[in-house]
């Protein structure tokens, strides 16, 4: 992509942050969307709770790209954590995709955040992107998300969903939360183990984005997710491997369901996504294997 103006939200979180980062060094003008008053060009004012975005400072942008929304690990899903994450999202994505879609002259390609919890439990069942939704509160959320952004399609921009892992990375994230207790030696797996965890490096989710924002014939849903998912068992033994400490001590699902509550199930839950319409479209994964991930990521 030529030098590009591409409008970001999400900015301040661990992909978006990133992949600011590597556009600006790549010469392209990031603007950032903000829920304070902007202190400069490159940010616009929106409020994703009250659907608010201030559209006239999207003028000209070539691509949008929507990663914001409440963490989903960040705290215990209470009713109203969950309906924040719920909100955070929907409401964000709907006033931004209306705001779009309401500019004279549109951008020519909006990349909406969503994520694999799209296609609920799948077991040992290799999923791509012909799954259907799931059941449950995270498919749910994922389906009204990518719902959401039905206006900027409507209008003609090229549309495309990230469907994305679990991201490795120790600056954030469910992973950043790995790695001290595993260098500490309390690494160990959770519940029985035997559950797919399909991961991605943090290099390799901002590269596929940029690929997407890049390539005029992409568009629709894409899991972003190394080619080869695996057990929580594997990914345990990777860690200890790599990060040179015993991995002795499992986690009993009884003991997650009391910390995490609901969220348990999401940890416990097996998901062996694989990124097909991702590979289809010619990407090269710098980091495929765990061990190499869990490198880059350190």
């Amino acid at each position: 992509m030529d030098s590009s103006r591409i409008a970001v939200t999400g900015a301040s979180g661990l992909i978006g942050s990133a992949l600011v980062r590597s556009l600006t060094d790549d010469g392209h003008q990031v603007v950032r969307l903000v829920r304070r008053e902007p202190q400069g060009p490159d940010e616009v004012r929106w409020d994703p709770q009250e659907s608010y975005v201030d559209a006239a400072g999207l003028a000209g942008v070539d691509a949008v790209v929507n990663l914001a929304g409440a963490g989903i690990g960040d705290k215990r899903w209470t009713p109203e954590y969950k309906r924040m994450i719920r909100d955070s999202r929907v409401f964000g994505t709907t006033a931004l995709a209306e705001a779009v879609a309401s500019l004279p002259e549109p951008p020519r390609v909006f990349v909406g955040g969503s994520a694999i919890g799209f296609y609920g439990e799948t077991g040992d069942r290799i999923t791509d992107e012909d799954a259907p939704p799931g059941d449950g509160f995270l498919p749910s959320v994922c389906e009204e998300w990518e719902e959401a952004a039905a206006p900027v399609r409507e209008a003609g921009v090229r549309t495309a969903f990230v469907r994305t892992g679990l991201v490795v990375s120790s600056a954030g994230g469910a992973w950043a939360k790995m790695f001290p207790l595993f260098k500490a030696g309390l690494g160990g797996r959770l519940g029985n183990g035997k559950q797919y965890w399909s991961y991605i490096a943090l290099h390799d989710e901002v590269a596929a984005i940029r690929h997407i924002l890049d390539r005029e014939d992409l568009s629709g849903p894409f899991n972003l997710t190394a080619p080869d998912p695996l057990t929580n068992q594997e990914i345990t033994e990777a860690m200890g491997r790599v990060l040179h400490r015993p991995t002795p001590f499992p986690v009993p699902a009884a003991v997650l369901k009391t910390v995490l509550g609901e969220m348990a199930e999401d940890v416990l839950g097996s998901q062996r996504v694989v990124p097909k319409r991702l590979l289809e479209s010619g990407f090269q994964f710098a980091f495929p294997g765990i061990e190499d991930t869990i490198r880059a990521a350190e």
